[in-house]
């Protein structure tokens, strides 16, 4: 069974960074996206950042100029660096794959706490 394990969060100060991998335990076919999203204490998931197969990005307003998210196709792997951070980017961080045979994979999360 194909997993996602994410990695690099923790506890950082207002304005420093963060860079967030996650990648696939096994092979998945036919990739179409790759996501990260996030989820704060009392909201619901939002989408932070995705990267579709040809190579397009989109970001959350809140994040453009900020974060940018990365792939390399050959390991599987996604990639969130994370610069300026700020307090309310405080989440668990949940890395997301779209399959078009298989559907969609998520990650078990990876905490990321802004705060001095």
């Amino acid at each position: 069974q194909v997993q996602l394990v994410e990695s690099g969060g923790g506890l950082v100060q207002p304005g420093g960074s963060l860079r967030l991998s996650c990648a696939a335990s096994g092979s998945i076919s036919s990739i179409v996206a790759m996501g990260w999203y996030r989820q704060a204490p009392g909201n619901q998931r939002e989408l932070v950042a995705r990267i579709i197969s040809g190579g397009a990005t989109n970001y959350a307003d809140s994040v453009k100029g900020r974060f940018t998210i990365s792939r390399d196709n050959a390991k599987n792997t996604v990639y969130l660096q994370m610069n300026s951070l700020k307090p309310e980017d405080t989440a668990v961080y949940y890395c997301n794959f779209v399959s078009l045979m298989a559907g969609g994979y998520w990650g078990q999360g990876t905490q990321v706490t802004v705060s001095s």
